[in-house]
């Protein structure tokens, strides 16, 4: 069974800076792509951060030169270093993980748990 396991939220100040790190458990898969969401209050959830299997990133505009994706396969883990962070980055933030179990010939999503993240002004 794959679980992905998030953690590094908390609460900072405007320009403060927090690192979330989300990882899978479990063996027998084989992970393609890794994702930040993040999902703010009455508000839907939107893409934050992707980086592929390549290692080629996509973010969204509103943290491009704030954020940075990052990963380590041999852990199955993937970071996201937040700096200069502002109050409209208060939500939670989720990890996603498109992983094939073998035997599968699909990918499917796996999300984590949420993590927190506010941001005061």
């Amino acid at each position: 069974q794959v679980q992905l396991v998030e953690s590094g939220g908390g609460l900072v100040q405007a320009g403060g800076s927090l690192r979330l790190s989300c990882a899978a458990s479990g063996s027998g898969f084989t992970i393609n792509a890794m994702a930040w969401y993040r999902q703010a209050p009455g508000k839907q959830r939107e893409l934050v951060a992707q980086i592929a299997r390549s290692g080629m990133t996509n973010y969204a505009d509103s943290v491009k030169d704030r954020f940075t994706i990052s990963t380590n396969n041999a852990k199955n883990t993937v970071y996201m270093q937040m700096n200069s962070l502002k109050p409209e980055d208060t939500a939670v933030y989720y990890c996603n993980f498109e992983i094939r179990r073998y035997g599968s010939p699909d990918y499917r999503d796996y999300w984590g748990q949420g993590t927190q993240v506010t941001v005061s002004s």
